[in-house]
């Protein structure tokens, strides 16, 4: 049982695939978890569960980080939970793993919402607004060997996340994928889509990938 504020993204397909990927991680009681855009804090409960030592949970969403507490408490699960912009609050702070499951979703512009549902989602015009700063961010707070699990689409550039983290010096792999039909959000872009060259005509399915990168 999971409390989820309006306007908190739900654990759903993506959030499910990341699961998957973190399980496969071999997390001990001195390790040290991140989890950046954490929503309801389905993962950081995930990484307490699974044995991490220290679990830290990040959101700029104040509806998000209160779901996450309150989720934490309920498990009892000692989660800090943090408000702020992506790893602005852990500066100077190392982990073993880094845990994200951003908004990667193209939309109309590259103006970023403030509140609203759409905020969960949202990433402007080619989806990247939030993963080419964590390929840029994630790597500072990544100890030595430390791990990087990145869910995006494919229809948000997963060669550029790969380039981008390459050239960080970081070792990539798939680490998960999974193809899933278009929810109401893509279904309601299609034509925006296709004109952009993203999908192909008629396309209603997209790749969600989890992106495994080793410091």
């Amino acid at each position: 049982m999971l409390l989820r504020l309006p306007g908190v993204y739900p654990p759903q397909a993506d959030t499910e695939l990341l699961a998957r990927a973190l399980a496969s991680e071999d997390l001990g009681p001195t390790s040290q978890v991140l989890d950046l855009c954490t929503g309801t804090g389905r993962l950081s409960l995930q990484a307490a569960a699974l044995g991490a030592g220290h679990v830290t949970a990040v959101d700029l969403s104040r509806r998000a980080v209160f779901s996450t507490w309150i989720n934490a408490t309920m498990h009892r699960d000692p989660i800090r939970v943090l408000y702020g912009d992506l790893t602005a609050p852990v500066k100077g702070e190392q982990f073993d793993l880094v845990i994200s499951n951003p908004p990667y979703v193209p939309a109309q512009d590259d103006t970023l919402p403030n509140r609203g549902p759409q905020r969960a989602w949202d990433a402007g015009r080619n989806g990247r607004a939030l993963l080419d700063r964590i390929c840029a961010e994630a790597p500072a707070v990544l100890a030595s060997g430390g791990v990087l699990l990145l869910t995006q689409s494919s229809l948000s550039g997963i060669e550029q996340t790969r380039s981008r983290l390459e050239d960080q010096g970081l070792s990539i792999d798939i680490a998960a994928r999974f193809e899933i039909h278009f929810g109401p959000v893509l279904s309601s872009r299609r034509t925006m889509l296709e004109t952009r060259g993203l999908i192909t005509t008629g396309q209603t399915t997209e790749e969600l990938v989890v992106i495994r990168a080793v410091k």
